[in-house]
C-alpha cells in the first residue's frame, strides 16, 4: 500500500551520535551525493518501490541502487514506524552485496 505522504528519512545514529551514512555521503563528490539524494527522495515519495531502484535483501533490509557516472552506490535502509532509516552506504565493487556490508546494516537495524 502506497503512503499518502512522503515517508520521513532518518539517519541511523551510533551511541556517540555519529551518523555513518551522512558521513559517507559527505565524503563523496557533490555530483554523486546529488544522484544518491535524488534516489533516496524517489523512494521517500513512492514507497513501496521495486527494481531497478530498490531491492529487498531480506530480514527487513532494503537497498537503494544508485548508478553513478563510473561506479555503483548502495544505500541500505529499513522502514521502521513509517520512517526510512538509512543504515549503511557503500560503493559496490563486486556483483553481490558483500556479507559484511549486509551484516553491518542488520546490526544497526537491531540497535535502532
Amino acid at each position: 500500500m502506497k503512503s499518502e505522504r512522503p515517508l520521513n528519512v532518518v539517519f541511523y545514529q551510533t551511541n556517540v551520535g555519529n551518523e555513518p551514512v551522512r558521513q559517507w555521503l559527505k565524503s563523496l563528490p557533490a555530483v554523486e551525493r546529488k544522484a544518491i539524494g535524488a534516489d533516496i527522495l524517489s523512494v521517500q515519495y513512492v514507497w513501496p518501490v521495486g527494481k531497478p531502484l530498490v531491492d529487498n535483501l531480506g530480514d527487513g533490509i532494503w537497498e537503494i541502487r544508485s548508478r553513478l557516472a563510473n561506479r555503483i552506490a548502495r544505500t541500505l535502509f529499513a522502514v521502521i514506524d513509517e520512517e526510512i532509516v538509512l543504515l549503511h552506504g557503500f560503493i559496490k565493487k563486486q556483483q553481490r552485496t558483500p556479507p559484511d556490508e549486509l551484516a553491518l546494516a542488520k546490526k544497526r537495524k537491531k540497535e535502532y
